[in-house]
């Protein structure tokens, strides 16, 4: 069953749309160069821009990749100084290939370079990412379950408490290994 993004928010799919139009038009790229960048059709990002699309954590990320900038800022909408958000609320957005939901709880200011999502996650396919941009660094702490987590090629397993960071700008992999995975992941991109 493919997932894409939750659109219980009403504005986050605008949100997506206005970020990828200024973050191209600041790239000062064509939708034709940022769709073949992202490996993603030109009709599905125009689709995108004009807040009809319904995207896929992967499609996000590869826009990103493409664009040089994190995936926070294609998804985080203007915010009030104080924020909370409750469990099970947010900008979800859902893997395609793997049970994996990663909702942004916040981005970097735009003096920072950090990232934190809270990800929930079943046993399953994992959810294998492509590279980052270079220098991303992924923290991992496992809030509950059991998963393996890092480079794709060498993941540790984790249990409730564990901490990895490994590189983001190579291949790496999240899996969860018990019901009710959740875990905080934060990335910091030099």
């Amino acid at each position: 069953m493919e997932r894409t993004m939750q659109t219980g928010s009403p504005g986050l799919i605008g949100v997506i749309a206005a970020s990828l139009r200024r973050e191209r038009e600041r790239a000062g790229m064509s939708l034709t160069e940022l769709a073949r960048r992202a490996g993603i059709a030109k009709s599905t990002l125009s689709q995108l821009e004009s807040g009809s699309g319904n995207p896929s954590v992967e499609t996000l990320w590869a826009l990103g990749v493409a664009l040089g900038v994190p995936f926070s800022r294609l998804v985080d909408p203007p915010r009030p100084s104080v924020r909370v958000i409750r469990a099970g609320e947010g900008p979800a957005t859902y893997s395609e290939r793997s049970d994996y939901a990663a909702t942004l709880l916040a981005s970097c200011p735009p003096s920072a370079r950090r990232d934190i999502y809270r990800i929930e996650a079943e046993p399953g396919e994992p959810r294998v990412s492509e590279p980052h941009m270079p220098g991303t660094a992924e923290h991992v702490v496992l809030g509950a379950g059991r998963a393996l987590a890092g480079p794709a090629a060498e993941p540790v397993e984790l249990g409730p408490g564990d901490y990895v960071v490994y590189p983001g700008d190579e291949p790496h992999v999240f899996q969860a290994l018990a019901a009710g995975t959740a875990a905080v992941v934060v990335m910091e991109h030099v």
